[in-house]
């Protein structure tokens, strides 16, 4: 398996969903639904839910997510899951999202990787690096 490393843009819509528990003491948690646009080498949409818990802290918080994501990777078919492990420290960001084991369908059946995003003057970036 020959690993590889793609970039493009994307863009993200998030609309707040009922949750089932509403957070206390301070902590604000939230469900969200998402929504994703890929371009360049991944051309594809994604959907998928997210959790998350904002601290009385400003700049810290935690979330969790899993996203389906539907369309062609540098050509070929299928669909593949990500998830998400995001924290933030008072401003300093960690976010790991990783290729969930056995999703890929089609011509992307056996895909593994992992993903970074960018924000950079307002527009998302992703660098996907991933084997076949």
């Amino acid at each position: 398996m020959t690993t590889k490393i793609i970039s493009g843009e994307f863009t993200v819509a998030l609309a707040p969903i009922e949750g089932y528990t509403k957070g206390q003491q301070g902590i604000n948690l939230g469900r969200m639904s998402i929504d994703k646009t890929f371009t360049g080498a991944l051309n594809a949409t994604s959907q998928g839910e997210m959790l998350s818990a904002m601290t009385p802290t400003q700049g810290s918080a935690g979330y969790v997510a899993i996203e389906q994501v539907i369309g062609e990777l540098e050509g070929k078919q299928g669909s593949f899951v990500l998830q998400h492990f995001g924290t933030m420290n008072k401003g300093q960001d960690s976010l790991i999202l990783n290729v969930v084991p056995d999703s890929g369908s089609n011509e992307l059946k056996g895909l593994t990787g992992s993903m970074k995003i960018r924000i950079e003057q307002g527009i998302h970036y992703y660098d996907f690096e991933y084997s076949l």
